[in-house]
């Protein structure tokens, strides 16, 4: 294992999000506290409770989750995207650093940073609402496994991106889009159907559920299902890198 390579790279990562502080942590602290503002304070003052926790609380690992998702696609999908910008991929390739290292540094260095950001959010949250966590080992678990999990898809954003444009094109249309509809400002099990069912498609939904499960004790879906489909994304954007690194594809053109 080389470690000094993949030290170099997470620290390298690391620095670049410093010199962006502005952007990278006080940018989703303001964003969220407008969003307790406008809808903790606008809407939970008409919507006392869901589940039996006040609206306040139960939308803070659903903001949490907002933030993570988007932080740990667009920190990842950056950090790969501009060697191949700027043509120093090819370093990277030819470096004696294997597959396995070049995705940790990268990764893991996406993945700090959306943890970190998660963090000060749940501490900023507390300002606002009372937030109790009844599962503690349990949300650092999500957290961790959904931070890494989007950081592999972002990783993978990153390679096959050719611009600017289709770099911020998924996060855009699709993560972003895909949280709001996830159950983060709601229970899924408030929608009638056949849109409950429908909302079932949706891969967010049992991130948020599982991640909500962590605070409150429960959750729209069964605790193990929501860990299975983290775990399954997980694995999957894990195999879609491998054969990136194998076949070259994105990489070399």
């Amino acid at each position: 294992m080389n470690l000094h390579g993949i030290w170099a790279i997470y620290r390298f990562e690391m620095a670049r999000s410093l010199r962006t502080l502005w952007q990278s942590l006080v940018g989703p602290v303001l964003t969220t506290s407008l969003y307790f503002v406008v809808f903790g304070g606008a809407i939970g003052s008409r919507m006392q409770s869901v589940d039996g926790v006040s609206y306040g609380s139960f939308i803070v690992p659903g903001l949490i989750m907002l933030s993570l998702l988007t932080q740990s696609v667009g920190n990842a999908s950056i950090g790969i995207y501009f060697p191949k910008f700027t043509g120093t991929i090819f370093e990277l390739l030819s470096a004696p650093i294997s597959t396995m290292e070049l995705v940790i540094g990268y990764v893991g260095a996406a993945a700090t940073k959306s943890v970190v950001i998660g963090s000060i959010i749940l501490a900023t949250s507390a300002f606002f609402v009372p937030v109790v966590v009844e599962h503690p080992l349990a949300m650092i678990a999500f957290l961790l496994l959904t931070s890494i999990a989007f950081s592999l898809f972002g990783f993978i954003l990153g390679i096959w991106a050719n611009s600017f444009e289709q770099l911020n094109f998924v996060p855009l249309l699709l993560i972003t889009p895909l949280t709001f509809l996830g159950g983060s400002f709601y229970s899924i099990d408030m929608l009638p159907q056949p849109w409950r069912t429908i909302s079932l498609f949706n891969p967010v939904v049992y991130l948020v559920s599982g991640f909500r499960w962590s605070f409150f004790g429960r959750g729209d879906v069964d605790i193990a299902l929501s860990l299975g489909v983290t775990l399954g994304f997980l694995i999957a954007c894990l195999a879609v890198i491998g054969w990136i690194f194998k076949s070259g594809w994105r990489l070399k053109s």
